[in-house]
């Protein structure tokens, strides 16, 4: 029998169609390749500044948290020396009449907590008898937030028991408690350090989940 010898065939045109689309994809997003490399670049310098920042907050943030609640105390102690020139004057008086038993008149419990507060600035600012300080600080914020308790019906007779203008004062006193309570952890030596800072002898560090950031505390 004879038997004829054909050629095999190569069916290529899928193969043609599929190489010419993936050229016109990369020739489509070719002007692209640019801006991903620069998009690369800018997180670099993105991550480098964050860590610059990082190391600088790290340095200086309780310092500044320190300076600048004493100088809140200081300007709001230096105000309540002054009759009807501080908001939180008939707030004040009320407060202390209730808890002196309406011993102490109004006027001089005004200036004692003005000279409190400011004693407190004061050495906040200066950053001597901190130790000191931070017991006068607890026993100012329990005045401070006593009113709470003390006139809840003055601070909260808005719409809805919402908050009055002198209960919304009183309530953002939770910061000055918040930022005391920090202030209060580094009198034993306690302070914010980065991630990389070694260990020194001595000092162990607790892992801390915020950023990477640990408090140092002293060995027992």
């Amino acid at each position: 029998m004879h038997q004829s010898d054909t050629a095999p065939t190569v069916n290529i045109s899928d193969q043609s169609i599929h190489l010419r689309l993936v050229t016109s994809v990369e020739d489509a997003f070719a002007p692209l390749a640019p801006l991903s490399v620069g998009a690369a670049s800018l997180t670099r310098h993105l991550d480098r500044l964050e860590a610059v920042a990082h190391r600088w907050l790290v340095a200086h943030s309780i310092a500044l948290l320190r300076l600048s609640l004493g100088a809140v105390f200081l300007v709001f102690g230096v105000l309540k020396f002054f009759p009807g020139v501080s908001p939180a004057q008939g707030l004040v008086e009320a407060t202390t009449n209730i808890l002196t038993l309406g011993l102490i008149p109004g006027p001089v419990a005004l200036v004692a907590v003005a000279t409190l507060e400011c004693v407190i600035g004061v050495c906040l600012i200066s950053g001597r008898a901190l130790r000191g300080t931070i017991y006068l600080l607890a026993i100012q914020l329990v005045g401070i937030m006593s009113p709470v308790v003390l006139l809840a019906p003055r601070l909260f007779s808005g719409p809805h028991h919402a908050p009055t203008l002198e209960g919304q004062y009183v309530l953002k006193d939770v910061i000055l408690v918040a930022a005391t309570l920090v202030l209060a952890a580094t009198l034993r030596g306690g302070r914010l350090t980065t991630a990389e800072e070694p260990v020194v002898d001595g000092v162990e560090r607790a892992d801390c989940p915020v950023g990477g950031t640990h408090a140092r505390r002293e060995a027992a």
